[in-house]
């Protein structure tokens, strides 16, 4: 007998078929009923926050509904029967049960037109991220339910009325602006003018001690609450912070037509804030170390603060003011803000390649997944609200916004913007689906856009196109042909544009190739010289795994820096890097090629990119031996290529990349003098957390004294909330085994995983390649708790942990503990199932190149 079933029999004032029970979560069942039933939702809430994170926050709220007829009204609350302390219908007292997370109130208590709930409750503290001194709710995407009664699902968008009672010290922000504030016997009672219309996954409140800076750009007024305690640090970001925002609405509104929807305009940078940003309509949260940039920062961090800020800004359009239906498609609002980013930044940065910056941020990160067992098409299907964190990743943050930038270049610019105009005026304050947008823009352009989604957005995977040049005894070409297919055998065909880049012996040419079948030849290539190579994706417009020919091959491995455009070299490298994956490239003929062509190498980002490749195959493709045997010469590279960085930004990002790696013992010498401040690098300025950063991979290495080092760092470090975080990974870099089985084993409970960017660094460090022959023995209990890290944790966090987890090995070993692990659980859901195989990616072809295994 089902549990559902059971509780039949002791619901008496329900006597509803065990059918009619909701199950846990957000059914999508339950919530279509709803949808249909209810209309005009507000909430009416009130919390009181206490001086101690111990106490219970204390919380009413009145739900007012109209519905259609009377009818049994299910509410969402993720709490025990005791936490709701009275619930009244009307101004009578209510008959209710409490059911796999849900009130139940039956249908002999309301009646057809306006209803009112009220309800006193004690709230949960599972999604109000409750610290010392501070709180920040985070309801994405179902949690809300967490903290308050209510329809937790984005179909069901409220307006909202919040009072929030808090110490008289501290501040607050939320949706709405602040209408009044009174202090009584050390308390203020804070209240918020009523929203728009919001689904519960954007409501939002924060309260604690923050410092509050107040801007004005274009005659709006934006607030930043922030806890940094470095007033130079704040001196040095404001009025960039403050700039980037006011560019990115003024943008949008005139690309939307659509004046900004929120009224007023703050935001909240959090420490170690679990995401880059979170976009609550009026209240945005950001990770505070994404903006609040020290000296050494690098041009990539740079142009990250202004995407991340450019992100945030577009979700007030793109999935605040126009929200998905369901969640199967939150990747549409996603993408939007991303794609919109892309477009926001290039003005703010006149000086940067911005083609270049689209494809290095996007295609390395969506390849990470695509190419892997673990890949999930880009619009998935959803039952229960509880996986919707699952949908979350690379797929939709970074191949997404490739597949939109098809989509534009299918539409027309200005056809593009057009359609996404009428798609916001249409659904404003509403909500509506992907088919919704597809199907205007297909009426706008019959027959090209509904096509092309069925490929993209529905199906998993990407293309495999393959180089074939054939050439004649004269040494011209005979045929230069693309062939293109699915390497999950599904006869999948991707339409797409490519910008084919052939090398002749008087220069590079272009040839602008549309491939919508299995194979397609560039015809204008026949008869021309035998080329010096051949790059199918030269101007990064492409998608997918681009097989090389043999010659090109070559070419790149001894000549890459004499491609002199800068966006071509770099979808080079990207071809380079897969190819080397599918073991057509040895990882010692990668690295002789970086470490030759990077002195040569004119444009910062595609320097962070190879830098970033090195990294990767030194502790990813390099046996330990190899490692040693190369680590002198490498680390003698770095050191070169920091003295003579024209810029700070790239003597960060070459000297990072040497703490990285450094593994000999002149140049742990030299890392810790620098540490100690007794030897400065010209030209570079270090501030807290490069020091942190230092001391961690110095104690990672059990330099003599890594106890010291840690203790005083400890010490030095001024920040409360970067001490309380070094004080919590501290454990992790203990030379002691003992100390790290217990800094593992305190991840185990709840409790212990409330910060969890402190969990995820505790977690690389801990199985980083260097301890990994002690480590490996975490990687089952790591997997074994990835169920439950997907029910309690945020949304990144499932794929995060088991990155982590898996990141440092290579072993054949650990690989067959992750195949027991999948063989062992096939109840396992596919979406955890997708992780694991995704995360376990790189360990299965290190293990098989270990294994001297070709795979093709």
């Amino acid at each position: 007998m089902s549990p559902s079933a059971l509780l039949v029999f002791v619901l008496p004032a329900l006597a509803v078929a065990a059918v009619d029970l909701p199950d846990h979560g957000i059914p999508d069942a339950l919530a279509a009923e709803r949808a249909a039933s209810i209309r005009s939702l507000r909430y009416e809430l009130s919390f009181r926050i206490p001086n101690s994170k111990t106490e219970a926050l204390r919380g009413t709220e009145i739900v007012r509904f109209e519905l259609n007829a009377a009818q049994r009204v299910v509410l969402d609350f993720e709490q025990k029967r005791d936490r709701i302390l009275s619930i009244k219908v009307g101004q009578q007292p209510a008959d209710f049960d409490s059911v796999n997370g849900h009130i139940l109130i039956p249908a002999a208590a309301t009646r057809a037109g306006q209803n009112a709930i009220a309800i006193e409750f004690l709230a949960g503290d599972e999604s109000l991220n409750r610290n010392d001194e501070y709180l920040y709710t985070l309801f994405v995407p179902s949690r809300a339910r967490y903290a308050f009664p209510c329809f937790d699902q984005p179909s069901l968008k409220a307006r909202y009325s919040l009072t929030l009672e808090i110490p008289a010290t501290w501040q607050a922000t939320a949706n709405g602006a602040e209408t009044s504030r009174e202090t009584v016997n050390g308390h203020s009672t804070v209240r918020f003018a009523e929203t728009m219309a919001l689904p519960t996954y954007l409501f939002a409140f924060v309260a604690g001690k923050f410092q509050v800076e107040t801007a004005e750009r274009n005659g709006r007024t934006f607030r930043m609450f922030h806890r940094e305690t470095d007033e130079a640090k704040v001196a040095r970001n404001r009025d960039a912070i403050f700039d980037l925002h006011a560019r990115a609405v003024a943008w949008l509104e005139r690309y939307t037509d659509i004046p900004y929807p929120w009224g007023k305009f703050d935001f909240v940078l959090i420490p170690s804030f679990q995401f880059g940003g979170m976009e609550h309509a009026g209240a945005i949260l950001y990770n505070a170390s994404s903006l609040m940039l020290d000296p050494s920062a690098t041009q990539n961090q740079l142009l990250n603060r202004a995407s991340v800020i450019s992100h945030e800004t577009s979700h007030m359009w793109f999935g605040d003011l126009v929200t998905m239906l369901w969640f199967n498609d939150v990747w549409m609002k996603e993408v939007m803000a991303n794609f919109m980013a892309a477009k926001i930044v290039n003005p703010s940065f006149p000086e940067i390649n911005h083609d270049l910056r689209f494809l290095l941020t996007h295609y390395p990160a969506a390849y990470e997944v695509d190419r892997t067992a673990g890949s999930n098409p880009i619009r998935q299907k959803l039952e229960n609200l509880d996986d919707a964190g699952s949908l979350y990743g690379a797929i939709i943050y970074d191949k997404a916004p490739i597949v939109m930038r098809q989509l534009e270049m299918i539409t027309g610019e200005s056809g593009f913007r057009n359609g996404m105009r009428e798609y916001l005026k249409r659904y404003a304050f509403g909500n509506a689906t992907w088919l919704d947008l597809v199907n205007i823009l297909e009426a706008r352009n019959p027959g090209k856009v509904a096509a092309w989604s069925r490929a993209w957005v529905e199906q998993r995977g990407r293309p495999d196109i393959a180089t074939e040049l054939r050439t004649r005894s004269d040494g011209k070409i005979e045929s230069l042909m693309l062939r293109q297919r699915d390497l999950l055998g599904r006869n999948v065909i991707w339409p797409q544009r490519l910008h084919v880049t052939v090398g002749f012996s008087d220069g590079p040419e272009t040839f602008d190739l549309p491939i919508g079948s299995p194979s397609v030849t560039v015809k204008t290539a026949k008869g021309r010289q035998a080329p010096l190579y051949v790059i199918p994706n030269g101007s990064g417009l492409g998608y997918g795994l681009f097989e090389l020919d043999p010659a090109t091959l070559r070419y790149l491995l001894g000549h890459i820096e004499e491609i002199s455009d800068p966006l071509t070299r770099a979808s080079a490298w990207i071809d380079l890097w897969e190819n080397l994956l599918e073991a057509r490239v040895e990882p010692v003929e990668f690295m002789d090629a970086s470490m030759r062509a990077l002195p040569h190498e004119t444009d910062e980002q595609n320097t962070q990119r190879i830098l970033t490749y090195l990294v990767r195959v030194f502790w990813h493709e390099f046996r330990p031996e190899q490692r040693t045997a190369r680590a002198p010469e490498f680390e003698g590279f770095l050191r070169h290529g920091l003295a003579g960085a024209r810029t700070a930004s790239l003597k960060s990002t070459w000297f990072s990349a040497f703490r990285d790696v450094v593994l000999t013992h002149d140049g742990l010498v030299w890392l810790e003098r620098v540490w100690r401040r007794d030897e400065k690098v010209e030209g570079l300025t270090f501030a807290e957390n490069d020091e942190i950063d230092m001391a961690f991979n110095l104690a990672l290495r059990e330099v003599p004294g890594w106890q010291q080092i840690l203790d005083t760092q400890r010490d030095r470090t001024q920040n409360p909330d970067r001490r309380a975080r070094f004080e919590f990974v501290m454990p992790a870099l203990s030379a002691v085994p003992v100390v790290r089985e217990h800094a593992f084993a305190r991840l185990r409970d709840l409790d212990n995983r409330g910060h969890e960017p402190w969990v995820l660094e505790s977690l690389r460090y801990l199985n980083h390649p260097l301890r990994a022959p002690g480590s490996q023995r975490f990687v089952t209990p790591a997997l074994d708790l990835l169920p439950e890290i997907q029910r309690t944790g945020d949304i990144f966090f499932p794929k995060r942990w088991a990155d982590s987890t898996l990141y440092g090995y290579g072993s054949s070993e650990a690989a067959a503990m992750v195949r027991t692990y999948l063989a062992d659980h096939p109840e396992l859901p596919q979406r955890i199932r997708w992780v694991v195989l995704s995360a376990a990616d790189d360990l299965f072809r290190t293990s098989e190149r270990g294994q001297g295994a070709t795979r093709h």
